[in-house]
């Protein structure tokens, strides 16, 4: 029997990302970083997020010429297939850029349902997530599931804060209301590693908000096919805008509990 489509769109995913993270490290390893600013001073690129980005592109152009991509760092194709990529070449650049480990290579596939397959590499760790549609989700081909927990005051949460930095006051706020009603908060700095340890039962929940299709997309898929509930903060369809990832039998408290620390930005 053949494959499904979702699996080899996962396949390719993990070998891509494999490859653009492994040389990432490696550059990163050698100590040759060097670093520019996008959005803000805090919005950070090196050179390795532009060469892991041309490094999956141009793997996709061979594999699957007839796709659309979306890339952080520029890339952009119209496609005929049906199938659009979204690449997060390196999610959490200022983490490469210290060389603390929590990064990742994202690579999500999505069709007119939605996120078909994709899979997040966090090369520092050795540790590749992947999923595809009604497929499940795996680390290291091991098969994952999100935590068993019922408990809000036992929820291991984590959060993001934005690039904005007018927005930072309202985050902040959000959390010295909301951490007193849960087990603890982290915040590791990469939304797909983030998405991906909800998925595997290491956090509870994760959420935060002005994201890009690039950094949601490959964790959706993962943390969904782990069991987790991915929506907004109002238990509605997810937006890159307002992501919300929790374990099934929080949700609705995290919900108002969000809620009444202050919303949205």
């Amino acid at each position: 029997m053949s494959p499904s489509i979702g699996s080899e769109l996962r396949s390719i995913a993990e070998t891509l990302a494999r490859q653009a993270g492994d040389m990432a490290l490696r550059g990163r390893k050698s100590g040759d970083v060097t670093a520019t600013t996008k959005s803000s001073p805090t919005d950070m690129v090196t050179q390795y997020d532009k060469a892991s980005e041309e490094l999956i592109t141009a793997g996709l152009a061979q594999i699957r010429a007839d796709d659309a991509i979306v890339g952080e760092e520029g890339a952009s194709k119209s496609g005929t297939s049906g199938i659009t990529w979204h690449i997060d070449p390196i999610d959490g650049t200022s983490n490469f850029f210290f060389d603390i480990p929590m990064w990742a290579v994202s690579i999500g596939a999505v069709d007119e349902h939605g996120p078909l397959a994709g899979a997040v590499y966090v090369p520092a760790l050795g540790e590749m997530f992947s999923a595809a549609r009604n497929e499940g989700a795996t680390m290291n081909g091991t098969t994952i599931s999100c935590r068993d927990n019922s408990l809000l005051s036992d929820a291991m949460v984590c959060t993001g804060f934005s690039y904005r930095i007018s927005e930072r006051h309202t985050h902040a706020q959000r959390v010295a209301q909301m951490v007193m009603k849960v087990r603890d908060i982290r915040r590791f700095g990469a939304a797909a590693v983030d998405l991906c340890f909800v998925a595997c039962g290491r956090l509870d929940a994760y959420f935060e908000e002005h994201l890009h299709s690039w950094d949601l997309v490959a964790g959706q898929i993962i943390a969904t096919e782990a069991g987790a509930i991915v929506t907004n903060y109002e238990g509605a369809p997810v937006t890159p805008e307002q992501v919300l990832a929790t374990t099934p039998l929080i949700q609705k408290e995290l919900i108002a509990l969000i809620a009444e620390a202050g919303g949205h930005s």
